[in-house]
């Protein structure tokens, strides 16, 4: 299978484009704050930002439709806002408060929303994998056309349960996009050292899984391929991978100080591929929005935020009989 990178984008209206900004820039500012109350201590365990990879989900919940699921590993509030999850209780969850998603129990990995079909928030690399195919399966079982959106990254790619999935996935024609978030990074290992395969969706080849390399840092490039993706998958002709190239701007986890790579590297992304930025352009050369109107958006963002970050701080912490609750026996 030759490589094949896709060039396409999408088309976007002038309302959609302001959707896609507001919904990236209201990633970044969450996971900005997220990050403002780790380091005051109200945040406790790990906390993994999604900042920098805005575009990826932004352009993906645009192909989505009513009834389709979503699942990913422990880089995931960007995920649940994108979906359409309350900010407040994202934020509540990562303080450990009862207004959280999980009431408190679950922190940063571990939250749901059975209404907005987000299934997680998983911390075991690769471990979702095989559950998005599951999720799958149960649409293909009900006859209905949703697809699962099982997201993981470059160095989940090396773990073997993924192939094992390819198998099944493709065996039984599952409605499911594999979508490999390459940040270039697996914790401190960048991808070059990991692994020897030129790409990472190619290895769906062995299987016969359809797939492509797209720009993760340009929201419309990603809402094509994803569009391409979906209706492969709703047309019930098997499982689709897209290797989406993105960057993350901060360490792998609060706790990493990001030794392994240069403040320039980091600079150079942020200043000349920023997905935001982008699309902040496009609306200001296109006369879609002023620069005032852009501020006017932030400010609103900002209020979004600072309004889940106080719900964060004052939502009571979880009450004792709780331990009791949620669990098998």
């Amino acid at each position: 299978m030759a490589a094949r990178k896709t060039t396409a984008r999408s088309k976007a209206s002038a309302e959609e484009l302001l959707s896609y900004y507001r919904d990236m820039l209201l990633i970044r500012r969450f996971e900005e704050k997220a990050g403002q109350l780790y380091g005051m201590g109200l945040i406790g365990g790990f906390c993994h930002l999604y900042i920098g990879q805005e575009a990826v989900v932004v352009g993906l919940e645009a192909t989505a439709k009513e009834g389709d699921k979503r699942i990913t590993t422990y880089r995931d509030h960007g995920h649940m806002l994108a979906c359409g999850m309350d900010p407040k209780g994202v934020m509540a969850e990562l303080t450990g408060r009862e207004g959280g998603y999980s009431k408190g129990k679950g922190g940063s990995m571990h939250m749901f929303s059975k209404e907005k079909h987000f299934y997680g928030g998983h911390g075991i690399v690769g471990a979702n994998v095989p559950l998005g195919a599951g999720l799958a399966f149960s649409d293909m079982y009900k006859g209905n056309d949703n697809v699962t959106f099982t997201y993981f990254g470059d160095g989940a790619a090396n773990q073997g349960q993924v192939y094992e999935t390819y198998n099944m996935a493709m065996l039984w024609d599952l409605p499911v996009i594999f979508v490999i978030e390459n940040n270039k990074y697996a914790m401190g290992t960048s991808v070059q050292r990991a692994t020897k395969s030129p790409s990472l969706w190619e290895r769906g080849a062995a299987y016969g899984i359809a797939g492509e390399e797209v720009d993760g840092m340009d929201v419309l490039a990603v809402k094509a391929a994803g569009e391409k993706a979906v209706a492969h998958c709703r047309a019930g002709k098997g499982p689709y991978i897209l290797e989406v190239m993105t960057y993350r701007y901060r360490g792998h986890s609060m706790s990493d100080p990001a030794k392994y790579r240069t403040r320039d590297e980091v600079q150079k992304m942020r200043s000349e591929r920023d997905a935001i930025e982008q699309v902040r352009e496009a609306l200001i050369k296109g006369k879609h929005a002023s620069e005032d109107d852009l501020k006017e958006i932030d400010k609103e963002i900002k209020a979004i935020v600072n309004e889940a970050a106080e719900f964060s701080k004052e939502s009571p912490e979880p009450a004792l009989e709780e331990l009791w609750t949620d669990i098998y026996a």
